[in-house]
């Protein structure tokens, strides 16, 4: 499969809080916090949803085509992922803005408090996708991931008038996103992506419940935190695939990109959801044991092997051969 992978360009920022986040909340000054966090380390890594899910991809294998607008400080993170065998030749160079930066606060329950400098992101709206298509020959399926609003509404509105099968991905935009955008991006995708709170979040701001949806998407892919993920489909009993053991939880951080790269692979791959959705949580484990999005390594007798303790040597000898020796 060509798959292209749109979405936010950033860098993370990861820093730690050595205490509880709901220990400094207040709940009658709610409408007035003002709070500082003493953090005990900061980490500066590579990341955005796209690069993170391409990135995935790229060392399970695939070639994934990366869509996204990013500064020219993206260079060396555009040779990082041209390494691990991503397709950068589409990125949009901003001419006057900086790639954009993520900053996320993570406490010892691993909660998260980020904020997000959109920069060159803002410029993605200015992409489109059939020049990308024709360099790589048709493109399959485009995941429209977290990115700029209009350049997200406009990708998945090019996706159904050019005929391309796309994922809505809209994860964190789903706070800035009002309920008609939220139905532009969702409505007649192959696949939809979420976490149970986004999940409620677009059934609210989009007034559709949870059944109707199954009759907009092919597909309904809802991660559960610890509990793996619930695969959905119209008429079908739904699929939950629990996740892989982790040796440690380190930093939750990018998880569910892996998820979805992993995810990914398995489609292009032509495995069933069950085995794809597998693999998505067998990479997400990976993640959560290391610090930061792209940090991990993917060795393939050890993959197999925890593959396999997982979910069965028959899972591990089907994508065995699949796997970049």
């Amino acid at each position: 499969m060509r798959i292209a992978v749109a979405g936010s360009i950033a860098t993370d920022h990861l820093m730690t809080f050595p205490g509880r986040f709901a220990d400094q909340l207040v709940a009658e000054q709610l409408h007035t916090v003002s709070l500082s966090f003493l953090v005990d380390t900061l980490d500066i890594r590579r990341g955005g949803v796209a690069p993170n899910i391409a990135f995935g991809m790229g060392v399970l294998g695939l070639r994934p085509v990366l869509v996204g607008a990013a500064g020219a400080d993206f260079a060396e993170y555009r040779s990082w992922l041209e390494r691990n065998n991503v397709d950068c030749d589409s990125v949009h160079i901003s001419e006057t803005r900086h790639t954009a930066r993520f900053m996320c606060t993570t406490d010892e329950d691993h909660n998260q408090i980020a904020s997000f400098y959109t920069g060159a992101m803002a410029e993605a709206r200015n992409i489109e996708l059939k020049p990308i298509a024709d360099r790589v020959g048709g493109l399959d399926l485009v995941l429209v991931g977290a990115d700029d609003p209009q350049g997200m509404v406009r990708h998945t509105q090019e996706c159904r008038t050019r005929g391309y099968a796309f994922a809505a991905d809209p994860s964190q935009q789903l706070a800035r996103l009002e309920g008609e955008d939220i139905r532009e991006i969702v409505d007649g995708a192959a696949y939809l992506f979420t976490n149970e709170y986004e999940a409620a979040l677009i059934e609210t701001k989009t007034g559709w419940g949870a059944e109707e949806l199954l009759t907009r998407v092919g597909t309904r892919i809802t991660t559960l935190g610890s509990k793996g993920v619930r695969i959905e489909r119209k008429g079908e009993a739904p699929i939950v695939v629990g996740c892989a053991k982790e040796e440690a939880k380190v930093d939750p951080t990018g998880v569910g990109d892996a998820f979805r790269a992993g995810f990914l692979a398995g489609l292009s791959w032509d495995l069933d959801l069950e085995r794809s959705a597998q693999i998505g949580c067998m990479l997400a484990t990976l993640v959560i044991e290391t610090v930061g999005t792209q940090e991990y390594e993917l060795r393939p007798a050890a993959f197999l092997k925890r593959f396999e303790e997982a979910y069965g040597a028959e899972a591990a000898t089907e994508i065995s051969a699949r796997l970049v020796k």
